[in-house]
């Protein structure tokens, strides 16, 4: 026994020096990178070059930063033929370029997550690390080939698993089970919809799939870029560091609002709401924007010196209806237009002179009064702001039989603003101008886009990422019963379809890794109450904590709650209907505790049921879930979102009585 301990120990320093020098190798690439950094502009050719060269190398730098915290490597793989590789989060090569660690992304690394007992993939041996702040601490190791396999049982990924969690999300590298690394190395071209219960992953699923995409496919996602798109920006700060840990900082995150360029200084009627979110909107506006083209009434008649050029009603009647039915975007229709216009003139000066006009002649006619005169009674130019102020202005025309007379009256203004510029413009008007931005010209788009919380996308909203993703595949990450927007998805084949990406293969996630079952089985008793089809989760944890309190005092027996749940590790969250947030808070100040809101990195939180979607805690106080109900139509779909939050201890606290399917 002491001689297998002595070799344990052996094993373990070697595993540690492996570390250091891991680490010291490491800390050399990114000396290297800086010296290159700092004598770039010695070496390049020409400004841009040294630009270009000073930002790439900028870029790598950051990429090579090391935190010790974090564990360099969380894995080694023997192979039969004797071959062996650390795995960890980013390729560390020594002075020879010989690897000391392999990246995670890497071809190699797919056998640390998928091979098995049954399907060793050549693996002999696979070893999980033990870490502690940075410094290892254990191994353990699975002799693969002798059918010795831990799985969800190892002692080192579960505690991985359970550790308790303060501050923003990690990354889950080390924990990535077959069923998560299949969707993390889907291919660029698939679109694919993950239907994830609280707990089981999905977010990281889609954080690791941008970063997995960004090792394969760098030089094309470096020109298009990544987006990640989530429900709000305390999500967004929620999640920011993961990928930063990955070697990843050239990914945008953003919410849909924040894609608008429109400045938002209004606000909708609950009605107002539902109506231009609704995906006939689209319709009104194309059929709206329609109406600005005519077939042209007269010829053009153009001077040029001594003679004049003459395009008869005919022809250019036909020029405009053989662009209309081309389907270009309307400002695209515009050029086309101008240009197939001044190529018929051309023809004339080159059938009188026998020669080609220069450019500057084309670029002249183009501008001519005339022809500008053409365009703008038969194709005039419109901005995406006048365009939908003139719809909200007056709806009948376009909307007429599309929306109903009580739906046009619902988004009609009744006190029309003097112009565009003088519209107070809401949320759901920043999205309308999206849309109609969309039927006027082409808009930018990304590589790949990951949308989390998508349950939440109005078919409008949708459309909003559908013209960013024209060319690019999607990572739809959510879950139907977390659907609490008036508009929310109950059929993912619907949300795709307003995507554009219909088809796409929706995969589910039931097994739960963060959220305990005892956390899990309360929260499935809402699920036949919240109209969509989705499966009940369960889960791996068994370890988890719930009490649920029936109360005479809500306010003691919060702080009560709250000074428990600081006995033991991690972050804790006080969650409760909006209008009871600010007293909550108040009471717990007064009673000396350190409090902060989604906006803070406190231990303490207290935060509204509507931001606590996507967030995660160690330990998590719901109080007076009837309230939380009562709060918003899809109340209960609300409630199952904040009880899912729970990562170790949920306590329920209550005065009044709990909703029925509690």
């Amino acid at each position: 026994m002491p001689e297998a301990i002595s070799e344990l120990t052996v094993q373990l320093d070697e595993e540690s020096a492996h570390l250091t020098s891991s680490r010291a190798a490491l800390r050399r690439m990114r000396e290297h990178a800086q010296a290159l950094y700092a004598t770039g502009g010695d070496v390049a050719g020409d400004a841009y070059g040294a630009e270009s060269l000073g930002r790439a190398l900028s870029r790598r730098v950051a990429e090579l930063a090391d935190d010790p915290t974090t564990p360099l490597f969380f894995g080694r793989l023997w192979f039969a033929g004797e071959a062996d590789y650390h795995i960890g989060r980013r390729h560390v090569t020594d002075d020879r370029g010989e690897p000391l660690v392999l990246d995670w992304r890497a071809p190699i690394s797919r056998s640390f997550y998928r091979a098995s007992a049954s399907d060793p993939q050549g693996v002999a041996v696979r070893r999980r690390f033990g870490f502690s702040a940075g410094i290892l601490t254990s191994f353990e190791d699975e002799h693969l080939d002798r059918g010795e396999e831990l799985g969800t049982s190892s002692r080192i990924l579960t505690n991985e698993i359970e550790r308790p969690r303060v501050g923003p999300m990690r990354d889950i590298v080390a924990t990535i089970q077959p069923d998560q690394d299949e969707l993390v190395r889907a291919d660029i071209e698939e679109t694919i919809c993950v239907q994830g219960a609280p707990g089981t992953g999905k977010t990281a699923v889609g954080l690791h799939r941008a970063a997995f995409l960004l090792y394969l496919h760098r030089e094309r996602l470096r020109r298009s870029s990544v987006l990640i798109v989530g429900p709000n920006r305390a999500f967004l700060r929620y999640i920011a560091a993961v990928l930063p840990a990955l070697g990843e900082i050239d990914v945008a995150q953003s919410t849909v609002e924040d894609l608008l360029p429109t400045a938002v200084r209004g606000s909708d009627p609950p009605e107002a709401q539902l109506v231009k979110h609704d995906p006939r909107m689209a319709a009104v506006l194309h059929r709206a924007l329609r109406r600005y083209v005519r077939r042209p009434q007269e010829p053009i008649v153009v001077s040029d010196g001594a003679y004049k050029w003459r395009l008869p009603e005919s022809v250019l009647v036909r020029l405009v209806d053989d662009v209309r039915r081309e389907k270009p975007p309307h400002g695209i229709g515009r050029e086309r237009l101008r240009a197939r216009v001044v190529a018929l003139l051309q023809r004339q000066v080159e059938a009188r002179s026998g020669e080609s006009p220069g450019e500057g002649w084309v670029r002249k006619m183009g501008r001519s009064a005339p022809v500008v005169a053409f365009l703008d009674a038969n194709w005039p130019a419109v901005t995406p702001e006048a365009l939908v102020y003139e719809v909200l202005r007056d709806p009948a025309d376009a909307a007429e039989g599309i929306l109903t007379e009580a739906e046009q009256t619902a988004i009609r203004w009744a006190k029309p603003p003097r112009s565009p510029k003088a519209a107070r413009w809401s949320a759901a008007d920043a999205v309308l101008i999206d849309e109609a931005a969309g039927l006027i010209d082409r808009l930018p788009s990304f590589g790949h886009v990951v949308i989390d919380e998508a349950q939440d996308l109005s078919p409008m909203q949708c459309r909003v990422i559908a013209r960013r993703s024209e060319h690019a595949s999607l990572t739809l990450l959510g879950d139907l019963a977390q659907g609490t927007a008036p508009w929310a998805a109950r059929d993912w084949a619907d949300s795709l379809e307003h995507l554009g990406k219909p088809g796409a293969a929706v995969v589910p996630l039931t097994t739960g890794f963060r959220v305990p079952q005892a956390v899990v089985q309360l929260a499935n008793r809402l699920l036949p109450a919240l109209g969509v089809n989705v499966s009940a989760a369960t889960s791996l944890r068994g370890d988890g904590w719930l009490r649920v309190q029936d109360v005479s005092d809500v306010d003691a027996a919060t702080v009560g709650a709250v000074r428990e749940a600081l006995e033991q590790d991690g972050s804790v969250a006080v969650i409760a209907a909006e209008p009871s947030i600010d007293g909550l808070a108040a009471t717990l100040r007064a009673d000396g505790l350190d409090v902060g809101t989604a906006e803070d990195e406190k231990r303490i939180t207290v935060l509204p049921a509507t931001l606590a979607k996507g967030l995660e805690y160690d330990h998590v106080i719901v109080v007076e879930p009837a309230e939380i109900v009562a709060a918003e139509a899809r109340g209960l779909n609300r409630l199952y979102v904040v009880l899912t939050r729970a990562v170790s201890r949920l306590a329920v606290i209550h005065a009044r009585p709990l909703p029925e399917p509690l």
